[in-house]
């Protein structure tokens, strides 16, 4: 079993690979980039810098989904 970082996302503990960016987290979660907005540490990150963000231990993020509706 390969080892993992401990995160935070949206409140709740999960662990992720060491190196792990947040276009990666988010692909595992199946979440669609363009429909989400991620802050990390409570920053906004930049849609643009998502595949270079690497995550660390510790990190809390909040992922918030965008929903169209009319």
């Amino acid at each position: 079993m390969g080892q993992t970082i401990q995160i935070a996302i949206n409140g709740e503990a999960r662990g992720v690979p060491p190196g792990a960016t947040v276009a990666a987290l988010l692909a595992t979660l199946g979440l669609d980039t363009r429909k989400v907005a991620v802050e990390r540490n409570a920053e906004i990150v930049p849609r643009s810098t998502y595949a270079s963000q690497a995550l660390s231990a510790g990190d809390q993020l909040e992922i918030v989904h965008f929903i169209g509706g009319g």
